[in-house]
């Protein structure tokens, strides 16, 4: 049977009949308010058109962008591969590196600019960090790309969040599809029910778990979960995102404001939990599940506290048990690397799945050359350096 694909933009939305299932009832309210007063209203550094795209009972959130380079890297591919990389050498700790890999990626950034990289439709785009997936079957999969390249024919379409462990079949299916599998970062997954770690590794993160969840007690935090957030609640739990995600990381992360953080927990999109001492609000995490699998799009902390109380841990820690309880899969996206690997969680390369069999020759040679740079130089170096 040939699935029914229809697309929806903000002036037509309103005539897309909702199904009565968990990941719509999590979008719905989420996406119409951000494609009724546009990405921006709710993510400072999103410029995107927004789309819902209805595969029989799934609604996918799609973004549409043609350039845009200044954009955040969740719908941007320029600022994720050459903006957010320059900005991550500095983890190398090896200078002379550093510098000729910049210089690769300033010349390699003039060419993808020509070959339009950025014009793209992301499929399935929450954006966020991690895009976490229904399952799709390749039919569906197939009758998604047809519907996209048509509606868009002069867009490569696009997959973010794909890895080799919680999306394999649907990397399978895109694969079969003539989608190319581009490189994107290394995520690192903690499976709770997963007994193949090593027995002394498996130990030591057991024990370091634990270590960090008795933080919580001697801290003297509670960690408060939130049914409704004022404004001033939401405005302080985004400026404890900002500080740690855009202003010790890099700006180039989505910087969700405060009007984003009352929206996700008002809708129920995001269950937003909180550490509190004396009426005041220091340490802040939202997450969201899906499938059998949770991530952390929110995730903060005072940064001009003292190190040694362990915020970070704490905070980190309450979401392996969170998972653990659930039964569920922690997706703790990519960085500190080392921290998490001692606590059980595996590295798996992410990728990029990207469809451009029916774009211009120069169009299709720019993604060719980042796969190129990737698959021999980036993911090289995120293995060896563990980043």
């Amino acid at each position: 049977m040939t699935p029914m694909v229809k697309l929806y933009d903000a002036e037509s939305v309103h005539q897309l009949q909702w199904p009565e299932t968990e990941m719509a009832r999590r979008l719905k309210g989420y996406w119409l308010a951000l494609m009724q007063a546009g990405a921006k209203t709710y993510i400072s550094n999103v410029r995107t058109r927004l789309y819902a795209l209805q595969v029989d009972d799934r609604v996918l959130p799609v973004t549409v962008n043609d350039a845009e380079y200044e954009n955040s890297y969740v719908c941007s591919f320029y600022a994720h591969y050459i903006t957010y990389a320059t900005y991550e050498l500095a983890c190398l700790e090896m200078p002379i590196i550093e510098k000729l890999l910049a210089a690769l990626l300033w010349n390699i950034g003039h060419v993808l600019k020509w070959v339009q990289i950025n014009k793209v439709v992301i499929v399935n785009n929450w954006l966020l960090s991690t895009n976490l997936y229904p399952e799709l079957t390749d039919t569906q999969v197939r009758a998604i790309t047809q519907c996209l390249v048509k509606a868009f024919p002069e867009h490569a379409i696009a997959f973010r969040s794909i890895n080799a462990f919680t999306t394999s079949k649907l990397m399978a299916g895109l694969q079969q599809q003539g989608y190319r599998m581009v490189g994107s970062r290394q995520v690192y997954l903690y499976d709770p029910n997963n007994g193949r770690l090593p027995q002394k590794r498996a130990a030591r993160a057991r024990k370091n778990i634990s270590r960090d969840l008795s933080l919580l007690q001697a801290s003297g935090y509670e960690l408060i979960s939130f049914t409704h957030l004022s404004g001033t609640d939401a405005a302080k739990m985004a400026a404890l995102y900002g500080a740690l995600y855009l202003q010790r990381y890099c700006d180039n992360n989505p910087q969700f404001n405060g009007r984003f953080m009352a929206l996700a927990q008002r809708c129920r999109f995001l269950e937003v939990m909180a550490l509190q001492k004396d009426g005041q609000i220091d340490g802040v995490v939202g997450f969201y599940e899906l499938n059998g699998i949770m991530t952390a799009p929110v995730l903060g902390y005072d940064t001009n506290l003292p190190k040694d109380l362990g915020l970070y841990r704490i905070l980190s820690s309450s979401l392996v048990r969170v998972a653990t309880q659930r039964h569920l899969i922690s997706h703790k996206s990519s960085g500190v690397a080392n921290f998490k690997r001692n606590r059980g969680f595996t590295g798996w390369i992410e990728y990029s799945a990207i469809f451009d069999r029916h774009l211009p020759i120069h169009r299709r040679s720019g993604w060719w050359l980042l796969k190129t740079v990737v698959d021999h130089v980036a993911i090289p170096l995120m293995k060896k350096c563990g980043l």
